[in-house]
């Protein structure tokens, strides 16, 4: 049978398929390969009446995050607050960095909008990131459909809402969360639970472990590639491994200059680089001074 894991609790792992929800175990030999199947697995299983089940394989996998576990993501809800704390480009920039790089379609979120005097504050953002192409919302009304048939995770900054949203989407997460941590006689957000939930013809994940981000991209070419509109620009630089910084015949500096990339975008673009090549300064000076 073939089915997708939608929980993983205990050593145990929920495989649904055609509607139906098997309880299954993994396979010995998964841990002598070192593979572990995550919730967002497509995989095959056997299942027999009234007994547990086994995962036999693993199908090959689309994309990954690591806190918690999740794979196979189609896209990613990204809490971003108007006020309290103020709007963060450079932080959504970072989380749409990751997710450009994992390949997982990004969705900005905008909440606490009440505590705006005007729209028009967030109007400048709001153009420049649908011109990229990503989805920028700031309703619930208007995130619900884009839920629709897709798997879709919530990732956000500690105090931006997202508990607030999800609890206010999906009334029922709460309370099922809340009854597989009183079960393991846990607190409630201690619970090993990783799960998907049902909601408006889609399928999201609780993700807790969002509150901070692991920054995986490690070169400039890298991060050309995860913004997408100095990746465009870039086609046309002299050289393929230009970091727009001081090579010559550059083409992502004159279109900054003419307006055709947002002067905030690539302001954090060069943040992002500088901290890459700190970071690889660091490795190679430690490096050295391993004793061989």
């Amino acid at each position: 049978m073939q089915g997708r894991i939608i929980k993983a609790l205990a050593g145990f792992y929920y495989v649904e398929s055609d509607g139906k929800v098997y309880q299954t175990r993994a396979r010995g030999n998964f841990r002598k390969k070192g593979q572990t199947p995550y919730v967002g697995d497509e995989v095959d299983f056997t299942a027999e009446e009234n007994s547990e089940g086994y995962i036999l394989s693993i199908e090959p996998r689309r994309n990954s995050l690591v806190r918690p576990p999740i794979v196979n993501i189609d896209q990613a809800v990204v809490i971003v607050s108007a006020k309290e704390p103020d709007f963060n480009s450079n932080l959504l920039d970072r989380f749409l960095v990751l997710l450009e790089y994992k390949r997982i379609h990004p969705i900005i979120y905008i909440s606490k909008m009440d505590l705006l005097k005007t729209d028009s504050e967030l109007n400048q953002f709001q153009e420049v990131y649908r011109e990229i192409g990503y989805d920028f919302v700031t309703s619930k009304e208007a995130l619900l459909p884009l839920l629709t048939g897709k798997i879709t995770v919530f990732m956000g900054q500690t105090g931006v809402g997202k508990s607030t949203l999800l609890n206010t989407i999906a009334p029922d997460l709460q309370l099922e969360t809340g009854e597989i941590s009183d079960s393991l006689g846990r607190g409630r957000h201690t619970t090993r639970a990783v799960s998907f939930y049902n909601l408006n013809g889609g399928k999201i994940a609780d993700t807790p472990g969002f509150s901070s981000l692991d920054y995986e991209v490690s070169t400039a070419e890298e991060l050309n590639y995860a913004f997408p509109e100095i990746k465009e620009e870039s086609q046309a630089c002299k050289f393929r491994s230009c970091t727009h910084t001081h090579e010559p015949a550059c083409a992502v500096k004159p279109a900054v200059e003419a307006g055709q990339i947002a002067r905030f975008r690539f302001d954090n673009y060069l943040q992002f680089l500088s901290e890459i090549e700190n970071r690889r300064e660091t490795y190679k000076k430690t490096a050295k001074k391993i004793p061989k």
